[in-house]
């Protein structure tokens, strides 16, 4: 079994256990067509358009 051979110090456990290596917020983009936010390679979910072609209709 591994076991450390020498004790973690305080500040090198502490930078484990920090919230840096979460995940941060996703992309927002702007619909060129309804300019409301989406996500990024997304449908727009206001108004139904991805690339320039209607999707779906809302």
């Amino acid at each position: 079994m591994a076991v450390p051979k020498r004790k973690s110090s305080k500040a090198r456990r502490d930078k484990r256990r920090s919230n840096v290596w979460k995940i941060g917020l996703p992309a927002l983009s702007r619909c060129p067509r309804c300019k409301e936010f989406k996500l990024a390679h997304c449908v727009c979910e206001s108004c139904g358009t991805y690339k320039g072609m209607t999707v779906f209709k809302v």
